[in-house]
């Protein structure tokens, strides 16, 4: 036993010995100290066990002959031998141990004792405890060795490990992979799949907590055990490595060995809806096991149950057949569920193999005493249980009393350890809690026994571990082993059993205990500390020894986070940099490791001299993992100091916005930083939250390991994410937070300069308020003069009349600006402050915010901003980049504008004097108006706001009155304040039409007609010298005193109102219910009636009346949502309103290649199948349909649990159509019977077949065999996605929702015509086919219309009239011919053929034939060797065609002729793309180079006469058809070595021939041939490889060609000619890399025309108009400022030329180039050029008309300046050839007149220059 629970298997060991078996010490007399000699360890075992990890480490051989017991072990035996002598002389007793190392807590540092048996006569042999060849043994790491099986009980589970509690205070780990093989599955598999799958559902990830649970019992096998050496204290560790895989646990197990109420272990195989399959892993792997759902318990839910999860079992039965097991994981069958009733044991077994741990049996006692109980099982195996499993370690009952001799009592088998001889020694418990094995509390049913809930509510731990007892009563002594002690009670108050072993109740030795005298006799009391808690002993381990009270962390699980320490340096880590940690030790179990960065506040440089090993130091816990079994210290003062009270932040949950304390920067980004604080608790430090002041680089500023004061600024303890901010807290003094309250934007204050950088100045105010004043705050100048005030402005310096703009709420900051004219504004109250202060005309001073192509927005205090939009500007802005402005630029403005409705006011920078709006406005006042049409009218004064008076029709339009309220005074009846009520519309498509022009109406005036927002706005808003006025018709307007119309604050979602069609839109109607309220009605809500929806402009006009109810309202979006529809109609449409067969109004939303989406409601939308888009596959048309279409649809199914909707089409359906079906709807599979030809779409093309859609709910599927009567090699090919297909229906399974089809000619086609055999051929037919391949003895031709496919031989005899000799000159592969059958062997399966033009009629050949016939023939006249008589029949083998060349040539040289292969061919697809690899000469086919080439021309054969043969010169077919073969090549490059083309045309007959390193060889040498003169020549061939890599080879290949490329030839050609090649063979991104990094290549980017090209390739190649324009600014950067001029003027060029580009953002260019430079001629020709190039993309004559002013403009412009005589000229010139072309006469005419002007002022220039 031992005194300490083991601490987990470390990766950091010392050397380890491996032991496979244990010997019994009982078995072999132990030899004295003297004697001892090593004793060798038996190999043999006795079952083959898997390797371990642990097993391989190298064994420890004792060298030089010494023994394997060290010095120290040597002392220990003699003492433990005299300690035995003097035992035996005081007691008379034999000193033998019978619990072995029952109690040994220190089992590490105890040597191995043998012990001689003592011979002594006389003795009473019934006071033994043990037998004569039985001896106790409890459970200990010496007594287990490699197969020895134990119950185990969990007690913790981590990620990688589950640790088992076992007998006598052992514990161990069982590593994840030692659970199951189906466990080791899943993990193989999740490995194999990461990174593949990140996206793996969480169900598939192992995870051991959901696999087992704290409390549940196991059985496990030892499947290895390890000695680690000694330590420098003389004490060695031993480790067990468990398993607890079935295979393991119960592979010494066949299907007899395991009977009924025996447990096993056994792993879930699959998950099934009645049950578990279990693996049992016995020797017959057919055995399985199962567990029924009732019987899982309340342990385990069958849905949370996992493949690969271990559960210990009852065998409750088993089958017939005896292959499966019945089990049962609930507690309550092998438990007393009542205080009489046993629980289920094993009575009889065939083999002692049953008897496993966990197992209950009946037990025969055979000996009894305070060491334990001995007893028999079946009379025949022995068993034993020690003192503590006995139950006489308590001392309250004598357990020979209680388990008399000869009795039955009922026990628990708990481990089982091999013996030498073959036999096992099998230890058993007879306490309570085992013998019911009770699951945790948490697990039982809720009708439990309450005998089984309290057994599993006494193994919970009622003690901490650490704790001190200070009244522990000793109950039992043992005299060589320690004390058995009682624990007071807590809570429940019933006492609790501990032991303290012998090594644990003093510090110092102690040999012996005697129960009567001493400190430690019966019922003394101690001071007791808790170190150790067993739940399968149900027993604490305590330590007397004042060492162990006295540490203050005994474990590390008592180390709090943020606790202060003591300890001393133990070691200090060396690392590559130098220390990079200290380990501390903290007390003799706990080691701590300070990393280097907390070693101290400030970096040092030599740890090694301020930290020694021994030093004491006082360090602060940072973290704790208790998995990892680290802890991490600091020893930073800053931390460590007791006075600093900051709060320790370990929990994310314990932490608020706003709370301080410090933490340490462990990481740096340029973005921020990571502050680590205590425990697992970190936070982000941004870059804006580090100081007050601005700070570009963190690294300047701070360092890792840095302690930091932090303060959150946001936290998410949910996802463990917070957000701090080193800035000061600005925590405000009541005096403070008043003066915050108190000051307001717009304020003038004054402070001092508290910090002052490049960026900004931080000032203090006298209110102890901090400001901030960003540079350009400082004065309203430039650049210049802001450097010149920051220079001026110094730290502690009094800054006074600062205006306060914003307040900074988050960072309690104030935003300051000292412009001068913001001062002068804020003294004089016109700085605007709010909307209210916004005054039209007036002028004002601000800032620039922002600057957008629309316009700058301007702000003033208090946030408030105004927009100055760009025709507001002065025009010398207009062509400046952002208009010449800056962010914070100071601008003065006039206000033009003000909409009092969204509180918005626009500016101008063209002066308007509140003096001349003044006037203006009085001008407008005083106004006379002539012939009102109200007589007491006398002016526009009298027109006030409510005025009831007469106004005379001018005009009657669709949605408005224009009205004349006298003839120079104008206003507008909007057709919502005409008309009271909806009946009071008589015409509801053209309300307005009744009203007459000169009719006279009475109106009430309601302000002022706002034409450029379309709204109506105050008497006071006048602005224009003739007035619009906003009037109403209404007569419950005008008998009311009300001028408020209706708003959108004022609109109720449900209300109802009278509308008007102002507008249609794509998907809705938008109408208005008054001049300033706009809605929008959909279409759908448009009417009741779908008919009408058709034709908007016709059944809907604009202008027309609509009755609309609101659907919905919001006013802060300004957005109102109507409807039209009435009554039922409507009623929102949903899934459970809609039914089958119900006929619908949609909208057309999407039309895809395969579906029409339609759209029913908001929320309701379906898409429409092919198949039920009409009634005839045919006439299909989806383009019938667009966008917005109203369409009918009828519903053919709705499914609710899915939520989806099934509609269709068919006017079968939604209309009255009396047009034939010719394609069936199909809605239910019932519906079709096989036989039945139908129609459908292919739907999806999968790897075993083709799903067709033949319904909207109806697929069927075709088998491949069913695709084709023909065998096709790539039967994908046969069908695509969408594809109509017309198949016979073989079978249906409505049940099953299968349908299978078939697509076969034969079962679909009437008029089918089965495939030729070879039976139909007989000699003479004529048919058709392919040749296939051709040799030079014949060709093979594939017969059409036969299946299998038959292929027959024409022999080159049967070729042509004339003799032949190599038919491959006449025949290639692919020709379709005709050919004549001769003759047909259908045993052999050969079939002749021929192809003699005497075969067939003169009718039936084919001209080109004749011709290629008479030129083989010609070129066959050198004759041909004769053919055997065995070749007469001309057939082949159709199994086996190259058996034909024996058949079919004779034993002359022709035989060994190899025949070509199909591989040997030059391949189709190295066809080179994006190069001009041939130029104009390199265009021979590909057979006759072959013919030609001296490597594969044949040898003439022999011939029996020799005939003088004519050579023939064939050197001058070089020129004529260029090189065709390797020698050609070869003899051509002799004579021009120097020639690129050449040498890459060479490159391209390789490269035809699929030799691809050949074409590099090819490369490598022309670039070494080549004379190093040629430049060109050689950028040649360095451009072709290139080509070449780019095409077929990778990009390793291509990256090394184009650095060698770049060393020899100009580098930045190389790039250039590299993006050409990607652009050409559509690598588009892989060019966009080359031009980057030709533009970040400094020798490159100062080159204006590389910026060019990468903006013409990013505008026009990848279509990213916004990246080209970003290039001109960094282009300015970079290029010679004498080229910016001329780069910007070709960037505008680019956006007029592109397609994406914007031809007024080069217009805007053009003007600002053009107004710096205006004497530019080469910039205005430019210009003029691509306006004129405009002219030919004008789309109509209104765009061409527009174009042609602007080009006329342009020349205005330019014959304005001053020009030289010679210009003038050229420009004349050019604008009437213009004029001629595009204009008409009076155009040229003028064109003449002005050139003829400035000839006349020309000369009258000279003229006055003679004269002066």
């Amino acid at each position: 036993m031992a005194s300490v629970k083991r601490k987990a298997v470390t990766d950091e060991r010392p050397s380890k010995k491996v032991k496979s078996a244990k010997e019994d010490p009982q078995q072999k007399p132990a030899k004295s100290a003297k004697t001892a000699k090593p004793q060798t360890e038996d190999s043999s075992e006795r079952r083959a066990i898997p390797k371990s990890v642990l097993q391989q480490e190298d064994r420890a051989f004792p060298r030089g002959g010494a023994s394997v017991l060290t010095p120290i072990e040597h002392k220990q035996i003699k003492a433990q031998a005299e300690h035995d002598v003097l035992y035996e002389q005081q007691t008379g007793r034999d000193a033998t141990h019978g619990d072995g190392e029952l109690f040994d807590g220190d089992t590490a540092s105890t040597p191995a004792r043998r012990k001689k048996k003592a011979q002594r006569t006389g003795a009473d042999d019934s006071k033994k405890v043990e037998s004569a060849g039985v001896k106790i043994e409890g459970l200990s790491y010496k007594t287990l060795s490699v197969g020895s099986v134990v119950l185990g009980y969990v007690t913790a589970i981590s990620g990688k490990d589950v640790t088992l509690a076992m007998a006598n205070n052992l514990s161990e780990f069982v590593p994840i992979t030692a659970v199951s093989e189906r466990l080791n599955g899943r993990i193989e598999k999740l490995l194999d799949n990461e990174g593949q799958d990140a996206g793996a559902d969480e169900d598939e990830d192992v995870d051991l907590k959901r696999l087992f649970y704290v409390g549940q019992w196991l059985r496990a096998t030892v499947t290895a055990t390890v000695s680690d050496s000694a330590d420098s204290a003389g004490k060695s560790k031993r480790h067990i490595e468990l398993s607890v895989d079935p295979r393991s646990v119960n592979g010494g197990l066949d299907s007899d060995g395991v009977v009924q109420n025996s447990m096993v272990q056994a792993a879930v195989r699959s998950v099934e809806d009645h049950g578990l399959i279990m693996d049992v892993g016995l020797s017959d792997s057919s055995v399985k096991g199962f567990i029924s759902k009732k019987e899982l318990g309340a342990a385990y839910k069958l849905e949370d149950v996992q493949e690969g999860q271990v559960m210990l079992c009852l065998v409750t039965g088993k089958g017939s057949n005896g292959k499966v097991l019945k089990l049962s994981p609930d507690a309550a069958p092998f438990s007393a569920p009542s205080g009489n009733k046993q629980p289920a044991s094993v009575t009889e077994a065939p083999t002692v193999e049953g008897f496993q741990p966990g197992t209950a049996v009946d037990v025969l006692v055979t000996e009894s005493g305070a060491r334990g109980v001995i007893g028999k099982v079946m009379g025949m195996l022995d068993v034993t249980a020690d003192v503590v499993h006995s139950g006489s370690g308590t001392g309250r009952e004598d357990p020979s009393n209680r388990y008399k001799v000869g009795s039955k009592v009922r026990a628990r088998i708990i481990w089982t350890t091999p013996q030498d001889d073959g036999s096992r020694r099998i230890g058993i418990s007879l306490l309570d809690h085992l013998l019911t094995l009770p699951p945790p509390p948490a697990k039982l049913p809720e009708n439990a026994h309450p005998k089984l809930k309290a057994q599993a509510t006494e193994l919970e731990r009622h003690h901490p571990l650490s704790s001190i007892v200070e009244s522990a009563k000793v109950r039992h002594v043992l005299a060589d082993r320690g004390l058995f002690i009682d624990l007071p009670g807590s809570g429940s108050g019933k006492s609790a059993n501990a032991f303290a072993h012998i090594s644990q109740i003093s510090d110092k030795r102690i040999d012996t205990i005697t129960s009567s005298t001493g400190s430690y006799k019966l019922e003394s009391t101690h001071r007791a500390r808790i170190i150790a808690y067993n739940s399968l002993d149900n027993l604490y381990y305590v330590s007397l020894k004042p060492s162990i009270l006295e540490q203050t962390f005994l474990r590390i699980e008592d180390l709090p986070v943020g606790a202060t320490v003591k300890g001393n340096v133990e070691r200090l880590i060396l690392g590559a940099k130098g220390i990079t940690g200290i380990l501390v030790k903290l007390s003799d179990s706990i080691t701590g490791l300070v990393p280097e960065m907390h070693l101290s506040d400030v970096q040092l440089q030599h740890p090694e001299r301020k930290y020694k090993e021994g030093f004491p130091v006082k360090a602060k816990v940072l973290s704790v993992d208790l998995e990892k079994r680290h802890v991490r210290l600091t020893l930073k003062k800053t931390l460590v100091n007791e006075e600093d009270l900051s709060p320790i932040w370990k929990d994310y949950a314990d932490l608020r916005p706003g709370m301080e304390s410090k933490g340490t920067i462990i990481n740096m980004l340029p973005n921020g930083a990571v502050v680590q604080f205590y425990g697992s608790v970190r936070a982000w430090l941004p870059v804006a939250e580090m100081s007050d002041t601005f700070i570009e680089v963190p690294e300047k500023h701070f360092r890792l390991g840095q302690t930091v004061n932090a303060r959150i600024v946001s936290v998410d303890a949910d996802a463990h994410e917070m957000k701090v901010s080193c800035k000061d807290s600005t925590t405000f003094t009541s005096e403070q937070q008043e003066a915050w309250n108190e000051v307001v934007g717009g304020q003038l204050v004054s402070g001092t300069v508290t910090e002052k950088s490049t960026e900004s100045v931080t000032v203090e105010l006298d209110s102890g308020l901090k400001g901030l004043i960003r540079a350009a705050h400082l004065t309203d100048g430039g650049a210049d003069k802001i450097e010149s005030s920051l220079t001026k402005i110094h730290v502690g310096r009094k800054l006074s009349d600062l205006v306060v703009l914003h307040k900074l709420e988050r960072s309690r900051h104030l935003l300051l600006t000292r412009k001068p004219s913001m001062v002068e504004d804020a003294k004089t109250g016109s700085l605007i402050r709010t909307y209210a202060g916004v005054r039209v005309g007036r002028k004002v001073n601000g800032f620039v915010r922002n600057v957008t192509p629309e316009g700058v927005y301007t702000e003033f205090a208090k946030g408030v901003v105004g927009l100055l939009p760009k025709s507001q500007l002065s025009p010398e802005m207009m062509g400046q980049p952002a208009f010449g402005l800056t962010k914070d630029q100071s601008i003065g403005t006039w206000v033009l504008s003000a909409d009092a409705a969204r509180e918005r006011f626009s500016l101008s920078m063209r002066e308007q004097t509140q003096a001349a709006t003044a006037q203006q406005s009085t001008a407008i006042v005083g106004i006379t108006i002539s012939n009102p049409a109200d007589p007491s009218l006398s002016s526009v004064a009298d027109l006030t706001l409510g005025k009831v008076t007469k106004a005379r029709i001018a005009s009657t339009k669709a949605t408005q009155i224009n009205v004349r309220l006298a003839d120079n005074v104008q206003g507008r009846i909007d057709v919502s304040e005409v008309f009271d009520t909806w009946d009071d519309i008589t015409n509801k498509k053209a309300p307005l039409q009744k009203f007459k022009p000169n009719e006279v109406l009475e109106v009430k005036i309601l302000g002022i007609h706002d034409a450029r927002n379309h709204r109506f706005l105050p008497i006071s808003h006048r602005q224009s010298s003739v007035p619009v006025f906003e009037l109403s018709a209404k007569k419950s307007r005008i008998d009311e005193a009300n001028e408020s119309g209706l708003t959108m604050d004022s609109v109720k979602a449900g209300s109802s109102h009278v509308a008007f069609v102002n507008n249609h839109g794509d998907n809705c109607v938008w109408v208005n219910l008054s001049p300033n309220v706009r809605g929008r009605v959909a279409l759908m809500d448009l009417s009741d009636d779908a008919g009408q929806l058709h034709k908007l402009d016709k059944n809907f006009p604009i202008g027309c009346a609509l009755r609309v109810s609101v659907k919905s309202v919001n006013a802060a979006m300004n957005r109102l949502d109507l409807s039209a529809k009435t009554g039922a109609a409507n009623e929102e449409l949903t899934l459970q309103t809609i039914s089958p067969g119900m006929v619908l109004t949609g909208r057309v939303t999407k039309i895809t290649e395969r579906s029409v989406a339609v759209q029913l409601a908001d929320n309701l939308a379906a898409s429409v199948p092919l198949v039920e888009i009409g009634d005839d596959f045919d006439q299909l048309n989806l383009s019938q349909y667009n966008k917005n279409d109203i369409v009918r649809v009828c519903v053919v199914d709705v499914d609710l649990p899915n939520k989806k909707l099934f509609l269709t089409l068919r006017p079968s359906k939604v209309l009255s159509s009396s047009l034939p079906v010719k394609d069936t709807q199909v809605t239910s599979y019932a519906q079709l019977k096989a036989g039945d030809i139908v129609r459908g779409f292919v739907k999806h093309v999968g790897e075993k077949g083709v799903h067709v859609s033949l319904g909207a709910r109806i697929e069927a599927f075709i088998k491949i065999s069913d695709l084709s009567d023909k065998y096709v090699k790539d039967w994908k090919s046969v069908v695509e996605m969408d594809q109509l297909v017309k198949g016979r229906v073989l079978s249906v399974d409505a049940a099953a929702k299968h349908i299978h089809l078939s697509i076969k000619a034969s079962h679909v086609d009437a008029d089918y015509e089965p495939p030729i055999t070879i039976h139909d051929l007989k000699p003479g037919t004529v048919v058709t086919g392919q040749v296939r391949k051709v040799e030079d003895f014949g060709a093979f031709i594939d017969i059409d219309n036969t299946q299998p496919r038959l292929s027959g031989l024409c022999h080159r005899s049967e070729v042509a009239a004339k003799r032949v000799e190599d038919v491959r000159t006449l025949y290639s592969a692919g020709d379709v011919v005709k050919a004549k059958v001769l003759n047909v062997d259908v045993e052999a399966r050969k079939i002749s053929l021929g192809l003699k033009a005497s075969y067939f009629s003169k009718d039936a050949i084919d001209e080109d034939m004749d011709d290629d016939e008479d030129d083989s023939v010609d070129e066959a006249d050198g004759g041909a060797t004769r053919i055997n008589g065995d070749d007469d029949d001309g057939g082949v083998d159709l199994d086996d065609e190259r058996g034909v060349q024996s058949d079919a040539e004779d034993s002359s040289e022709a035989d060994a002729m190899d025949v070509e292969d199909d591989s040997q061919q030059p391949t189709s697809s190295l066809k080179p793309i994006g190069f001009d690899w041939t130029g104009d000469s390199l265009a021979p086919a590909a057979d006759d180079a072959a013919s030609e080439s001296d490597g594969e021309t044949p040898a003439p054969k022999k011939r029996k006469r020799h005939r003088a043969e004519i050579k023939f010169d064939l050197t001058g077919d070089l020129d004529k058809y260029g090189s065709r073969s390797v020698s050609d090549f070869e003899r051509q490059l002799l004579g021009q070595p120097n020639d690129s083309g050449l040498w890459v045309q060479y490159m391209a007959f390789q490269l035809q021939l699929g030799e691809m390193q050949k074409a590099r060889e090819i490369a490598e040498r022309a670039l070494r041939t080549i004379h190093i003169r040629e430049v060109e020549d050689k950028a040649n061939v360095w451009i072709a490889w290139m080509n070449l890599e780019v095409e077929y080879g990778d990009d390793d290949h291509v990256e090394d060609v184009f650095k060698r490329a770049c060393q020899v030839q100009d580098p930045l050609e190389m790039h250039e000619k590299l993006a050409s090649i990607y652009i050409d063979s559509g690598k588009h991104e892989k060019a966009d890399a080359i031009f980057e990094r030709i533009v970040g290549n400094k020798a490159f980017r100062a080159r204006p025309e590389v910026w060019l090209n990468y903006a013409n390739f990013l505008m026009d190649t990848l279509k990213a108009p916004a990246r080209a324009r970003s290039l001109l600014s960094r282009a300015l950067q970079s290029i010679p400022t004498n080229e910016h001029r001329l780069l910007t003027a070709k960037f505008a060029a680019l956006e007029f030329r592109s397609t994406q580009g914007d031809a007024e953002r080069g217009r805007t260019i053009f003007e600002g180039l053009v107004s710096e430079w205006p004497k530019w001629s080469s910039g205005w020709d430019m210009f003029v050029d691509l306006e004129r190039a405009r002219l030919a993309h004008a789309k109509n004559q209104e765009a061409q008309a527009e174009a042609k002013e602007k080009v006329r403009a342009l020349y205005d412009r330019i014959v304005a300046q001053k020009m030289k005589k010679r210009r003038a000229k050229f420009i004349f010139k050019r604008w009437l050839e213009f004029e001629e072309a595009e204009g008409n006469e009076k155009s040229v005419e003028r064109v003449k007149a002005l050139a003829k002007a400035y000839v006349e002022a020309q000369q009258a220039q000279r003229m006055d220059d003679m004269e002066e």
